[in-house]
């Protein structure tokens, strides 16, 4: 082969493993959770940060808590979730932070339009729950340890009921993430806890609707958070501090704003505000 030859088909080969090598510095693995996957808030709102830097973004969708878990193994370099308390010890045991707030929307109780446990209308969410324990009316429980989870079980909690009791039989965890949840309850005329903007993204409905909202502890707070590179000398912290930025800047901002379903929006920005209440 005449070295003229050899040597620029070295040279491409060289530019091509650059090019890759480049590329795959120019990307991101953030952990989220299920809402934000699912409600097709991230097919939205990712395109538009990777256009404006350049920087790809691969998402793994777990409930919260197995996110922030991913997060402290090192295995991405942004968690963005909807646990406050579990962000905040996440933070304080050094994984990460600072926290951010990001958006909030807020969670419904959803339920089959027949309500063998007459809920519909009720503005407490506990009195709710109550009801549905009385009935022993059938219940769909995500059982994933996410944001959702854990909201429902502080709503029973402060309804005074262990649902524990019931479970296998009225009571039914499922381990899994808010859509099959919904295509669960759907498939039993089961109630449920639901964040709305997977809810509204929803469609295999059947006979589900929502039957409890308005409720102040229903408010659902998400928050996005570095994973520490002091710990995990592998995350990249450049770029992820760059998503982080982006998302609570005016164009983050209003990227998650113009996002709507049917014309209503499902993620309202708060970076810069105080919580509803607070």
């Amino acid at each position: 082969m005449p070295i003229l030859r050899r040597t620029l088909l070295l040279l491409a080969a060289f530019l091509a493993w650059a090019g890759t090598a480049t590329a795959q510095e120019r990307s991101i693995t953030v952990a989220s959770t299920t809402s934000t996957e699912q409600s097709g808030l991230f097919g939205h709102i990712l395109p538009l940060f990777t256009q404006a830097t350049g920087i790809a973004v691969r998402v793994v969708a777990l409930g919260t808590g197995q996110a922030l878990d991913v997060g402290r193994r090192g295995d991405a370099d942004v968690v963005f979730v909807h646990d406050r308390a579990a962000e905040e010890r996440f933070v304080a045991e050094g994984f990460g932070g600072p926290r951010r707030h990001v958006m909030y929307n807020d969670f419904v109780i959803i339920g089959p339009a027949a309500d063998p446990a007459r809920i519909a209308g009720l503005r407490d969410s506990t009195a709710a729950l109550q009801r549905i324990a009385a009935a022993r009316a059938l219940f769909v429980s995500r059982g994933d340890r996410s944001g959702t989870h854990a909201a429902e079980l502080r709503l029973w909690q402060q309804a005074g009921i262990d649902p524990v009791a019931g479970r296998g039989q009225w009571y039914r965890e499922i381990g899994q993430g808010m859509g099959p949840a919904l295509n669960s309850a759907a498939a039993q005329d089961a109630y449920l806890l639901a964040d709305r903007g997977t809810w509204l993204s929803f469609r295999n409905r059947q006979t589900l609707k929502i039957l409890v909202e308005g409720d102040a502890r229903l408010f659902n707070q998400y928050g996005v958070m570095l994973v520490n590179p002091q710990r995990h000398p592998g995350v990249k912290a450049a770029e992820g501090q760059r998503f982080i930025d982006w998302l609570v800047s005016p164009a983050g901002q209003a990227a998650i704003a113009a996002y709507k379903i049917d014309g209503e929006q499902l993620f309202f920005p708060n970076a810069d505000k105080p919580e509803p209440g607070a």
